[in-house]
């Protein structure tokens, strides 16, 4: 089967050691967990904060180790498979600034041919075409030549997803790519990670705070709620997944709250009307 599949899979955090004791138990933030990001399709991963989309999306990259069950890219146990060999595969962009210094944007992007260069680490006339190709289809062609310090915060993720492209992955994952971006460059980047899954047949997995447009644009959905006490006992710890049209109705269940409420007819939250407290002494 190609793009990822997760097999029962329980994430969290292992027991803390001291020398060979083990110390207390393992912090669980979902379990059984069952999902598949197809390639061609846009995966959009959504939850409350700490509801554990940052630890899901570092196990399945195989950056943090499963508490139980599996993760399989194109068939592949990642668990089982070297650094190298995943790096060839899967592409991420995390959370974390990446400071540039004074490369310029073309070698930045190089930068993620470097799973795929031999031992001299010189790049071929087929390698710069995979940079120039990268840098075309992700809109940074004309910032090739500037320094990544001179860039505005949406053409830096712009440029962050042109490295992990070059990397020529099956699997593209990016950890909230919008944020500190304005409205128009969240807008532009999710389109165009909707456009390059759909062009490339590549399997995009994002995980993002904006709702409403994920549920627009995304293929496939994943409502992570998190083991909060107040998440409804029916869906706590558990992953929702299904078209945007089917997990709509859900988003409600998880984010409500107040006078806040989420209309999955329009895909929009509303505020609803102010309660007054009552009278006291009939004053």
């Amino acid at each position: 089967m190609t793009g990822m599949v997760l097999d029962d899979l329980t994430i969290g955090y292992p027991p803390k050691r001291s020398g060979m004791r083990v110390r207390g138990a393992a912090t669980i933030l979902a379990a059984h967990l069952s999902a598949t990001a197809g390639p061609g399709r846009l995966t959009a991963l959504l939850g409350p904060n700490g509801s554990g989309k940052s630890t899901l999306l570092r196990t399945l990259c195989g950056l943090q180790p499963a508490l139980a069950g599996r993760v399989l890219i194109d068939g592949r146990e990642v668990a089982g498979t070297s650094t190298a060999d995943l790096a060839r595969s899967v592409a991420v962009v995390l959370t974390e600034r990446v400071e540039t210094g004074f490369l310029s944007v073309r070698e930045v992007v190089a930068l993620g041919r470097t799973p795929h260069l031999g031992v001299s680490a010189r790049m071929s006339a087929g390698d710069h075409r995979v940079v120039d190709w990268a840098l075309e289809v992700t809109g940074t062609a004309g910032l090739a030549g500037r320094l990544g310090g001179e860039l505005s915060d949406g053409q830096r993720q712009r440029v962050m997803a042109a490295r992990a492209l070059a990397q020529q992955p099956r699997l593209l994952i990016l950890d909230e790519p919008t944020s500190f971006l304005d409205v128009p460059s969240r807008v532009e980047l999710l389109d165009m990670l909707a456009r390059l899954a759909r062009e490339e047949d590549l399997a995009v997995l994002v995980s993002t705070h904006e709702l409403e447009l994920a549920l627009r644009l995304a293929d496939e959905v994943w409502l992570l709620p998190g083991c909060s006490p107040d998440v409804p006992a029916e869906v706590r710890g558990r992953l929702l997944t299904g078209p945007p049209e089917a997990i709509a109705p859900q988003i409600g269940t998880v984010f409500d709250r107040g006078r806040l409420r989420f209309d999955a007819a329009s895909l929009q939250f509303t505020l609803g009307a102010q309660t007054r407290p009552g009278k006291v002494n009939g004053k």
